[in-house]
């Protein structure tokens, strides 16, 4: 299979934007930004995001006692592109509060979900982290999400409300 063909085929959804936050076993201050964050159960509450086997901070994280998903507001762009790169100061300019196990919770997020390991899988080039939230918590007021489509940053065009017809009979 072409790789670049199928990433670009991947980028073809939108996602929104997180920054994964832990504190490593040396008390080192981890984060990443990544858009692989999905939730996966009510019962128990159960999310889910991934990390590439090449990233330098991934036996920290295979280590850390707990994980914040901070998910971003669209003012935070900054924030994700600093998150986003493997090396360098993330932390002196990043406002935040310490949450669960120490992880950081970042300032202005859309929403934070404090969580606990609970297990690890393979996912190829990439190891899965399935963790149980055990407090979670949303920003007032109706700020816009950080997107990310077709490898780019996009804006809500149309913030027209609808409602799904939810259940739909395929997920259950």
């Amino acid at each position: 299979m072409d790789a670049k063909a199928f990433r670009q085929s991947l980028g073809e959804f939108a996602t929104g934007v997180a920054v994964i936050t832990a504190q490593g076993s040396g008390e080192e201050l981890i984060g990443m930004t990544m858009s692989s964050f999905n939730s996966v159960s009510i019962d128990p509450p159960l999310v889910l995001f991934s990390v590439d086997r090449r990233a330098n901070s991934l036996p920290a994280m295979l280590e850390a006692k707990g994980f914040a998903v901070n998910v971003l507001a669209r003012e935070q762009e900054h924030i994700s592109n600093r998150f986003a790169r493997a090396l360098g100061d993330k932390w002196s300019e990043t406002r935040r509060s310490v949450g669960h196990a120490q992880a950081p919770l970042i300032t202005g997020s859309l929403a934070h979900f404090e969580c606990e390991p609970y297990a690890n899988h393979d996912g190829g080039d990439h190891v899965i982290f399935l963790v149980r939230v055990l407090r979670h918590t949303v920003r007032p007021g109706n700020p816009a999400p950080l997107i990310f489509f077709r490898g780019r940053y996009r804006d809500l065009v149309d913030e027209t409300q609808r409602e799904p017809s939810w259940p739909l009979p395929i997920h259950y």
